[in-house]
């Protein structure tokens, strides 16, 4: 197959004898498009007549992207320290959705981005008409890193610069609608951290660590963080858990004596051994038996933490004065039928609707014995929504 059959030359111009090509490379990462359009220039150069050529990408057509608060599913990966595989984990994750769904992964570990090199992917990286950056391609998963736009460069930002840099790459990456995300957090609990727990609208999150029981009680102490931020807890990955002996073929402690991972209060996703096979390179749509497990766990607890599911135009009261704030619950709960429900958004608490939505129906009690459901739910620092049905 040449490049015409395989739809690689968008257009051709040709001016006296000077020639430019301009090449569809969507479908390659850019270390792949760069040798293309390589092979591309000298294939041109060796036509007779031939004095100048050139081949140029041809503009992407971005068609309808998205934000990441519209993509489906949001899983994000975390650690309390550095070194215990948490990016290997976020991106093996990602590869095993990968064979079923359409998947992205989100690099927002700011200071060591590590996923561009696990899957040997290089920037620079493309963006479209609004200069929103687009994220690479490889083996049809999408991926975006502060990696791909550094060429290499130390980051040693200082706190401010990094969260400034996180919020633009959340808030302006151009995403092909995929249904699921994986972010690969920082490690520890700094600011970049927080700031993602803040503007990122997650649906659960694992945490990775290994038996070492320093290890252990930082990832037992870390999940509050999470909790306070409204962000389900899925479960723990424990990694490096044992290897298996070539001479025995038993299975041996890594960090002997036990650990405390009981103490931790979260579902086991899956126990990793330390093993060359979890090492290789991962591939998007494959990937070990023991990632599969991890995969299947990980959809049984987001099944399990079956978040409230808002309409398109909730009761939004984040900013109101407080006489708005009543005045809107009022006029709504009360234009509604029995059985309807009320969706609403506040930037605090809103369990002490409940009490005023009580009055409404000119009873008193508890909102979970007088309404047929009442339900609260954090979503995020300033950020919690209501469920409340009408009797």
């Amino acid at each position: 197959m040449n490049v015409f059959e395989a739809g690689l030359v968008e257009d051709i111009t040709i001016e006296g004898d000077s020639v430019t090509v301009e090449a569809n490379l969507a479908q390659f990462d850019p270390r792949t498009s760069t040798e293309v359009m390589d092979t591309m220039l000298h294939a041109v150069r060796d036509v007779a007549g031939v004095e100048s050529a050139h081949v140029e990408p041809a503009e992407v057509d971005t068609g309808d992207r998205v934000s990441i608060a519209e993509i489906d599913t949001v899983i994000a990966v975390a650690s309390t320290k550095g070194g215990v595989g948490k990016s290997t984990v976020a991106t093996q994750l990602a590869c095993t959705f990968a064979a079923d769904r359409d998947v992205g992964l989100f690099d927002a570990d700011i200071f060591g981005p590590n996923v561009p090199s696990l899957l040997d992917v290089d920037g620079p990286i493309l963006s479209d008409d609004d200069d929103n950056p687009i994220p690479a391609t490889v083996g049809g998963m999408e991926v975006i890193s502060v990696g791909l736009m550094t060429e290499g460069g130390p980051l040693a930002w200082r706190g401010a610069m990094a969260h400034d840099a996180l919020s633009d790459l959340f808030a302006d990456t151009a995403w092909d609608d995929p249904d699921t995300l994986v972010i690969d957090l920082p490690p520890g609990t700094s600011d970049v951290l927080l700031t993602t727990l803040q503007e990122v609208p997650i649906d659960g999150v694992v945490f990775v660590t290994t038996p070492f029981h320093t290890s252990v009680e930082d990832t037992r102490r870390s999940r509050r963080l999470f909790e306070e931020n409204g962000v389900p807890v899925l479960g723990y990955v424990l990694n490096m858990d044992h290897f298996v002996c070539d001479d025995c073929e038993k299975n041996h402690d890594m960090f002997p004596g036990g650990t405390l991972t009981e103490e931790l209060d979260m579902p086991a996703l899956t126990r990793l051994p330390f093993s060359p096979d979890l090492q290789a390179q991962p591939k998007p749509g494959t990937a070990p038996e023991a990632f599969e497990r991890l995969a299947e766990s990980v959809g049984e607890q987001l099944d399990d933490a079956d978040r409230l599911e808002l309409p398109e135009d909730p009761v939004d009261i984040r900013g109101l004065e407080a006489q708005q704030r009543v005045e809107r619950v009022r006029g709504t709960f009360e234009s509604l039928d029995s059985g309807e429900s009320l969706y609403l958004v506040s930037d605090r608490d809103p369990t002490p609707v409940g009490e005023f939505l009580v009055t409404l129906t000119g009873t008193d009690g508890d909102p979970t014995d007088v309404l047929p459901e009442f339900t609260t739910e954090r979503r995020g620092l300033e950020k919690w929504v209501l469920k409340a049905v009408s009797p």
